[in-house]
């Protein structure tokens, strides 16, 4: 008897026009489709032979008679980081003749205390880094002091492979010079000598707009989670005003464009009337009416709502006049046949027979008003998560806006996927509701909203 050839998943092929993947397949691609560019991001990141133009420096020192500063953080190019290098060498060994000639350094006492203590500092961030120093005391020369002594006693076991020969000597040097004049740090005991400066050191790193994927996570965290002032804008209020921006532009839109698409696409004479100018006035960019919008309607969140209204508004009529004009027209024979007229038409067929189609163009159109949420925000006062990624950027603070970018993603993302989810309950009678049509994310939110909906009949 010959057994029956098995039609399982595994013999089912990956690629197959128009045909359906199995709901693991489904699940296993979208998954790999977030940890793919995340994979890549890591590879560029994370392994050290691969790009890494850049110097990210652990340590730095301030030089002689350069305008430039470089402080522990900053990236500088892998030629450049030579120079620096080389630069404060050559200051170490000009301060080790002196002091071994005798030559009285020049400058008042104090001066030469202050810039002592300066050098002492420009270990504090390592130290942080490293764990040896707690983040609060990053600006504590007493607790900074001790670091010193710490590993100039080899009291620290990993600082001869966090730091370099050439640091640890200078560190010992330094110390033998301190601890003569106290054990403790007392600014006015520091040596009137001059200490040599620590050599700066870093590791290879990626150009500074592309920060280390658990950099972005944490900085992410401490974003939202940070103690601030009381006159400090929190995150999740800078968060909160973005989603009103967006969500009342796009719902003033739609109050509006809906009802103007409906008709166009259902009488000629509104098509005739409204479609030719709104045509024309799409293709004007919607940010060259920032400054118009701002003296109409002042400089806070008017304006802002405004410009998001003006990016989707007349996009939003003709698209909806065109889903209207795809409306089956036996729908519209069948009920002038039963003697329905223009009104009847328009409210019992036409409107009920687009809904469907409608709430999948709403739901592109929120999309696509989240990308003018950027350019909305920062006319008239600069304001929410714009203003935010707009001011770290000017200081290269990158780890702190991609946060800020993935988190706006994420919200639309999470917003469409909700919504896709929705549909199949508002409209149950299309096609697209049933339940192979769901994408793993979309039967999570169905999960989520009614547990029961997919247990199997018996």
């Amino acid at each position: 008897m010959n057994k029956p050839v098995s039609t399982g998943s595994a013999r089912r092929p990956w690629l197959a026009i128009r045909k359906d993947l199995t709901p693991h397949r489904q699940l296993f691609l979208t998954v790999c489709s977030f940890l793919l560019p995340l994979a890549i991001w890591c590879l560029f990141s994370y392994t050290p032979f691969i790009w890494h133009p850049d110097m990210k420096l652990e340590i730095s020192a301030d030089r002689e008679n350069v305008t430039v500063v470089y402080t522990a953080g900053d990236h500088v190019s892998k030629e450049f980081f030579p120079t620096i290098v080389s630069e404060v060498q050559a200051e170490n060994v000009q301060i080790l003749a002196n002091r071994e000639a005798g030559i009285e350094p020049s400058g008042s006492s104090s001066r030469i205390r202050r810039a002592n203590q300066k050098i002492l500092r420009h270990i504090a961030t390592f130290a942080v880094e490293k764990g040896w120093l707690p983040r609060n005391d990053r600006e504590n020369d007493q607790a900074i002091y001790e670091i010193w002594k710490a590993v100039a006693t080899d009291k620290i076991p990993d600082a001869k492979r966090r730091l370099t020969n050439e640091n640890l000597a200078i560190i010992e040097r330094n110390w033998d010079l301190l601890s003569t004049r106290s054990d403790v740090f007392n600014s006015r005991l520091l040596p009137e000598t001059p200490l040599e400066k620590l050599v700066p050191q870093g590791k290879a790193a990626n150009p500074v707009y592309l920060p280390d994927p658990h950099e972005v996570l944490l900085q992410g965290w401490s974003l939202f989670t940070a103690d601030l002032a009381d006159d400090e804008t929190s995150m999740s209020d800078r968060y909160f005003h973005s989603l009103r921006i967006v969500f009342f532009g796009f719902f003033l839109s739609c109050l509006i464009g809906i009802p103007i698409g409906i008709l166009c696409g259902a009488y000629d004479f509104f098509s005739k009337l409204f479609e030719p100018f709104i045509d024309f006035f799409r293709y004007m960019p919607a940010p060259a009416f920032s400054t118009l919008l701002v003296a109409v309607f002042l400089a806070h969140d008017a304006p802002k709502i405004a410009l998001v209204f003006v990016g989707t508004f007349f996009q939003m009529v003709l698209v909806v006049s065109n889903t209207t004009r795809l409306l089956d027209e036996s729908l519209l024979e069948a009920a002038q046949t039963l003697g329905a007229k223009n009104l009847s038409l328009l409210r019992r067929v036409i409107i009920p027979g687009i809904l469907p189609n409608l709430y999948n163009d709403m739901r592109i159109l929120l999309g696509w008003s989240w990308t003018w949420l950027v350019i909305a925000e920062l006319i008239g006062v600069k304001s929410g998560l714009t203003e935010f990624i707009e001011t770290q950027g000017r200081w290269r603070n990158f780890d702190a806006v991609f946060p800020i970018i993935i988190l706006i993603g994420i919200t639309g993302f999470l917003t469409d996927q909700f919504l896709s989810t929705c549909r199949s309950y508002l409209f149950p009678w299309t096609p697209e509701s049933a339940e192979k049509k769901r994408g793993p994310i979309g039967r999570f939110f169905a999960w989520v909203i009614n547990r029961d909906v997919y247990v199997s009949p018996k």
